[in-house]
C-alpha cells in the first residue's frame, strides 16, 4: 500500500484587474497573494507564495496568531451583475 505524504489543498480567489493582471490570493493565509500576466504563470506564483507563506507561519508565532484570527475558508455562492 502506497501511503504518499498529503497535500496540502487551498481554496484560491482569481481575479483579473483593468490592466488584465491576474490577481490570486489565499483566504486561509492572510496577507498571502501574487499576480501574474497569465494563468499558467499565476498558477505557479501562487504555489510559490502559498510556500513562503506556510514557511514563515512555521517560524513566526505572530503569522501563525494572524493565521489563525483572520484566515477563512471561503464557500463559493456565485456571481451575479447589479445594473443601476
Amino acid at each position: 500500500m502506497n501511503h504518499s505524504k498529503a497535500k496540502n489543498q487551498f481554496k484560491i480567489i482569481i481575479e483579473r484587474d483593468e490592466d488584465g493582471f491576474f490577481m490570486a490570493s489565499v483566504p486561509a493565509l492572510p496577507g498571502c497573494h501574487t499576480q501574474a500576466k497569465n494563468l499558467p504563470e499565476l498558477t505557479r506564483r501562487v504555489r510559490e507564495a502559498i510556500r513562503l507563506c506556510l514557511e514563515v507561519a512555521k517560524e513566526d508565532p505572530d503569522y501563525r496568531k494572524k493565521v489563525k484570527q483572520f484566515a477563512y475558508e471561503p464557500t463559493f455562492l456565485g456571481i451575479d451583475v447589479v445594473t443601476l
